[in-house]
């Protein structure tokens, strides 16, 4: 799971750069956005409230509808995709650090549903690995966002339980006899 959507905080004011700004902005699914100087930023993926997501193809970003100005094609931002891109970039590192950070042995780990998953067992560079119940499963570090009560993992609690239960199940099944024969 990929993280890419973040919300960045422009004021309309101070970046339109002389852009008209109106409240009918033309904000909708599908329309195309513009920098100020008429260059393509991305599509519109949903409009969902006071909130615009954009496609720049290579990240989708949440900007307010207030950060949108009504340029000579259409919905302008004070951004470059460039800009935009390098943005959301540094705001999924930021992110990404932040949930590192808070994944030390014994933290809570919360699923989708807003469940508990399990609690941090270890990290490695690559893994987080949670004891789930009696069970460990190894998660990926990029499986692992910010949720609103802390880490979180988009699956609810009671399918990585089952996923856990079932890979338990298969490794026991699969695994060699440990006794000896003799030829």
């Amino acid at each position: 799971m990929e993280f890419r959507k973040f919300l960045i905080g422009v004021t309309t004011a101070a970046l339109m750069g002389g852009a008209a700004i109106a409240a009918d902005t033309a904000v909708k699914t599908g329309a195309t956005i513009y920098d100020t100087a008429g260059g393509t930023v991305g599509i519109v993926d949903s409009v969902t409230g006071d909130l615009a997501v954009v496609s720049t193809g290579t990240n989708k970003v949440s900007l307010p509808i207030s950060s949108f100005g009504v340029g000579d094609k259409g919905p302008v931002i004070a951004m470059t995709k460039a800009q935009l891109d390098a943005a959301a970039s540094g705001a999924k590192a930021d992110q990404q650090k932040q949930t590192q950070a808070a994944l030390t042995p014994g933290a809570t780990v919360y699923g989708s549903n807003g469940g508990i998953l399990g609690t941090v067992d270890s990290v490695d560079s690559q893994f987080v690995t949670l004891a789930i119940g009696e069970q460990k499963a190894k998660v990926p570090l990029n499986a692992v966002g910010k949720g609103e009560k802390g880490p979180m993992v988009a699956m609810n609690a009671e399918d990585v339980k089952a996923a856990v239960k079932t890979s338990t199940e298969q490794s026991a099944q699969t695994a060699p006899s440990t006794g000896s024969s003799q030829n």
